[in-house]
C-alpha cells in the first residue's frame, strides 16, 4: 500500500491495482475508508473529526490526487503529497 501522505495519525495511501473510479484509502488507528476523489463519496468508518480533516485534505489536494491516480494506473512511482497542517 503505497503511502502517499501522513498527518495527525491518518494514512492516506493508494493502491496500484485498484478498480475505478479515482479514489484514495485512508486509515486511522483501526478505522479505514475510502473517498472518492471527484464526488468525495466515502464508503466505510471514521471518526467525526478525522473524517473533516481528511475531506479537507481532499479539497487542497484534489489535482495532486488525480495526477498520483494516473501515475497509478501506468504502473509509475506516486508522489507524495503534503500534509494538512
Amino acid at each position: 500500500m503505497p503511502e502517499i501522505s501522513r498527518f495527525l495519525g491518518i494514512i492516506i495511501a493508494m493502491f496500484y491495482k485498484d478498480h475505478a473510479p479515482p479514489h484514495f484509502h485512508a486509515i486511522y488507528g483501526e478505522y479505514e475508508i475510502t473517498v472518492e476523489i471527484d464526488s468525495g463519496v466515502i464508503n466505510g468508518r471514521f471518526p467525526k473529526r478525522a473524517l473533516r480533516l481528511v475531506l479537507e485534505w481532499l479539497e487542497i489536494h484534489k489535482d495532486e490526487l488525480l495526477e498520483n491516480w494516473q501515475l497509478a494506473e501506468e504502473k509509475k512511482p506516486l508522489n507524495k503529497i503534503a500534509p494538512l497542517e
